[in-house]
């Protein structure tokens, strides 16, 4: 079986880290991957034996961005035939992330029965939530047209829910698959030495993004009254990021709030904290949330749009759903401070990379 994944590039995010799992999930399982990046970039370690391809675009024509879409889906085009020529026709083509999606659009591959779009967060808030009026339904009405009579892969049911209902696109087939997650990888990096391992903390893991409400978690958490110390693990606009400093010292806890920065493996933080906290306002997933689980590491976290109630229910641990605002997160974090949940890792199992594995090869059969 031979499969073709698709994504702008590789930074340092989510949906990346996703595809790359997924890559050596189904190299594991005997799958011929193949994955193609329309940028050269790349922050992550590329798995062995897995075949990589960048196509770029090094355009520099002053109307470069009037042709980007169509000029980038016949570079797509000829990759992708230079490839099956060589090794063999694709039985699977998985385009990752929007600007994926757009420019595949504009490629022989979009009218191909073999191609899933996976989504992998809630559109209409990335894209719509700041828009208004005629500008809204213009972007509404084109991105909507590229999921039309398509087939989706989306990583949650809220994904897929807000596909149809916001983005108001019908799917040709609409398939859930979950985040994919090597469990006994996880548990070997959380057993690396921690610098906290001993010490009472909550802890936050995310970048610093409006998205991901620091400003509501530090509310809350200052809400609670609780005297351990809130980790922040991330990075982002330093701005951004001197706005959420100035508010924890508004408030009273700069001194008990560590701005811990950015973590090659936070894993070992995870494990040793007391609790791990969520205060979004969407997630297309919540990675950080199961990864938490299968370090043993109770969750709180907002009931916003996305994975974070499904992952909560799935698992047990539905005590620790708040509400989207600062009071109901503050009592919840409290609760399971003061009676943390036990965690059945065999609710997990859903969420194994082998398991998830299955369920794009299943789509062969759709």
């Amino acid at each position: 079986m031979r499969i073709l994944i698709i994504i702008d590039g590789l930074p340092g995010g989510g949906a990346e880290k996703v595809v790359l799992t997924l890559c050596q999930g189904m190299h594991n399982v005997g799958i011929n991957v193949t994955l193609i990046s329309l940028r050269d970039v790349c922050d992550y370690s590329i798995p062995e034996n897995l075949n990589y391809k960048v196509v770029a675009d090094n355009s520099r024509t002053p109307w470069r961005k009037l042709t980007e879409l169509s000029r980038r889906g016949k570079q797509l085009d000829k990759a992708v035939l230079e490839i099956e020529n060589e090794q063999g026709r694709f039985d699977l083509i998985l385009s990752n992330l929007h600007k994926t999606d757009r420019i595949v659009r504009k490629s022989h591959i979009y009218s191909s029965d073999r191609l899933w779009f996976c989504i992998h967060g809630i559109l209409s808030t990335t894209y719509l939530g700041h828009r208004k009026g005629w500008d809204r339904w213009n972007k509404r009405r084109k991105m909507a047209s590229v999921y039309q009579n398509k087939n989706i892969v989306a990583v949650s049911k809220a994904v897929g829910v807000d596909l149809e209902r916001n983005i108001l696109a019908s799917p040709r087939h609409l398939k859930v698959i979950n985040n994919p997650f090597n469990i006994v990888e996880i548990e070997e990096l959380a057993s690396h030495p921690c610098d906290m391992a001993g010490q009472e903390y909550l802890l936050h893991v995310g970048r610093f993004h409006i998205q991901k409400r620091h400003d509501r978690l530090l509310e809350a958490y200052a809400k609670s009254g609780l005297q351990v110390p809130l980790v922040l693990i991330g990075t982002g606009n330093e701005s951004y990021i001197d706005e959420i400093k100035a508010l924890a010292t508004k408030l009273r806890i700069d001194d008990r709030v560590i701005f811990a920065g950015f973590k090659a493996n936070p894993f070992p933080y995870i494990k040793h904290a007391k609790q791990l906290i969520m205060s979004s306002d969407s997630e297309g997933f919540g990675n950080v949330l199961v990864e938490s689980l299968i370090c043993g590491t109770p969750i709180v976290s907002t009931a916003c749009p996305g994975g974070p109630i499904e992952i909560l229910e799935n698992t047990g641990m539905h005590r620790g759903l708040a509400e989207v605002n600062a009071d109901s997160l503050s009592q919840k974090i409290i609760e399971v401070y003061n009676n943390p949940p036990v965690i059945d890792k065999d609710l997990l199992k859903i969420y194994e990379i082998s398991y998830i594995c299955e369920k794009y090869k299943a789509l062969m059969n759709c």
